[in-house]
Parts: structure tokens; C-alpha cells; sequence
């Protein structure tokens, strides 16, 4: 599994989002109110647009768009009109700089 380094965890709003590209792959990065950091793919799986403009609350993002929500360490929809759920990939955080893997654990 490879780790790619990304930006700092300042660059995240506390209880917000970023969002990112990484190896072409859209990437929300996700900072809790409590300082978990979490990326999961940036893409709605209902209405395809962008999950980081959405709003961070209580360990899920909102889609803006029409409301769905995500669970940040699943991925899965708390509430529709979203039913599939987003990719979620694995985050590390060393000497304040955010790494995300994109690959499997295999």
C-alpha cells in the first residue's frame, strides 16, 4: 500500500472539508471537530458533484446538492436520496502533513 503525501493538516478546515486530487481521483479530506482526519472520494454517489463543498457534522459530510450523508469511516449513506456509498481510503498523519492511500491493504 502506498501512501502519497498531500498537503498539511492546517489545510484542513477544522470540522470542514478539502478537496483534492489524487492520482486523478477526486478526494474529499475531512477533519472532524475533534481532529480525526478522513478522505473519502469527493464524488456524490447520488447527484456527482462535490462532496467537499458540503458541511462535516457528527462523523458524516453532507452532500449540499440534496442533503444525502456519509458516514466518514464507512462510506455508506446515512440518508437518502443517496443508496450507494462512496469510496473511503485509508489516512495517515505524520509531523502534521496528511497522507491517504488510494490502493487496497492487500
Amino acid at each position: 500500500m502506498t501512501f502519497v503525501k498531500v498537503c498539511p493538516v492546517a489545510e484542513i478546515p477544522a470540522d470542514g472539508a478539502l478537496g483534492v486530487e489524487i492520482e486523478d481521483t477526486p478526494v474529499a479530506l475531512v477533519r472532524t471537530a475533534a481532529g480525526e482526519v478522513y478522505a473519502v472520494n469527493d464524488i456524490c454517489s447520488h447527484a456527482e458533484v462535490s462532496l467537499s463543498e458540503g458541511e462535516v457534522y457528527n462523523g458524516t459530510i453532507e452532500c449540499w446538492l440534496h442533503g444525502s450523508c456519509f458516514d466518514l469511516r464507512s462510506g455508506k449513506p446515512t440518508n437518502p436520496p443517496a443508496t450507494q456509498p462512496v469510496a473511503t481510503y485509508r489516512v495517515k498523519v505524520e509531523d502534521g502533513d496528511v497522507y491517504v492511500s488510494l490502493g487496497s491493504e492487500d
